[in-house]
């Protein structure tokens, strides 16, 4: 089938500057002698209007020029389209594509586009939200909330908000269901991890796989604050073996684990994030694994 791309391209996301792309794109496609549309991203996040783009234009790929954040919109809308997915990172983490190996330089994720080699990739969903990539509730959450009102977004910005939430950061109360059994926990966040980070290369779930069909979950449970930092970055080095959580769960500050669905008890109303965007938190989440879910462009 011949290929014809429609990039929507998110002219607020990261710290990228979005016109030197933007003429990257129209000369490395041109070159490439493929058929292309260039669409701005909506505010509203609504991409209905797509299906019909997609439909009489006869459009195969859909990338976007963009964070987490717009990656999760256009996927959520276009799933069932039966287009394959790429994404060029210019956004304030990149944690799917970081994920998935596609590189952050512009022209070097236009080669993995053109190279056109692409594979299914797992989502998750979460109440009534759609995550690709990792949401959470907690300590996390807050910095994604506290991320979301500030004028300035990059790399520095989520540091400067995550050490200030550091500081303020208590304890919330869970109940964690895995089929029949059970447990509480005092947490200072839990990440549902399809991909393995957050963003910028910060690898929370160092065993996740985007098309395994398993969750990865990782609880920080309530421990001194000043070992906390030692313990996360255990947790991002990969020392934290995943575990059989009827032994750990009394004896590790960090649970490791897998599963295709959970439920959630929020029992002190925690803050949510929805790959990394603030949600309104609810009083008991259902998480269920969507395998095989959209295909994504990605290096062999």
């Amino acid at each position: 089938m011949k290929r014809r791309l429609v990039y929507l391209i998110n002219p607020i996301s990261g710290t990228v500057k979005k016109d030197p792309v933007k003429y990257l794109i129209e000369t490395k496609t041109q070159e490439a002698q493929l058929e292309y549309d260039i669409i701005p991203t909506n505010p509203a996040g609504d991409y209905e209007f797509l299906k019909d783009i997609i439909h009489s234009r006869k459009i195969t790929d859909v990338v976007m020029v963009g964070g987490d954040g717009t990656v999760n919109q256009v996927v959520s809308a276009l799933k069932d389209e039966h287009v394959k997915f790429g994404i060029i990172p210019a956004g304030s983490g990149n944690g799917l594509a970081y994920s998935a190996g596609i590189p952050k330089n512009p022209a070097k994720a236009l080669h993995v586009i053109f190279s056109n080699h692409a594979q299914k990739v797992d989502a998750f969903k979460i109440n009534s939200s759609f995550s690709c990539m990792l949401s959470g509730l907690g300590f996390d959450a807050q910095v994604a909330h506290d991320f979301a009102n500030k004028a300035s977004r990059g790399l520095f910005t989520y540091t400067q908000q995550s050490l200030f939430q550091y500081f303020k950061a208590q304890p919330y109360q869970f109940e964690i269901i895995i089929d029949n059994f059970s447990f509480y926990s005092d947490a200072f966040f839990i990440s549902i991890a399809n991909s393995n980070q957050f963003g910028n290369n910060f690898t929370i779930a160092p065993k996740a796989n985007l098309s395994d069909g398993l969750l990865d979950i990782v609880v920080v449970q309530k421990m001194n604050k000043a070992r906390l930092p030692f313990a996360i970055l255990r947790q991002i080095r990969g020392n934290n073996k995943l575990q059989q959580l009827v032994d750990d769960i009394t004896s590790k500050n960090i649970l490791y684990f897998q599963t295709p669905s959970l439920t959630i008890k929020n029992l002190k109303l925690a803050p949510f994030h929805v790959d990394g965007e603030p949600r309104p938190t609810e009083n008991e989440f259902n998480v269920e694994i969507i395998k095989d879910c959209f295909t994504l462009l990605q290096p062999e």
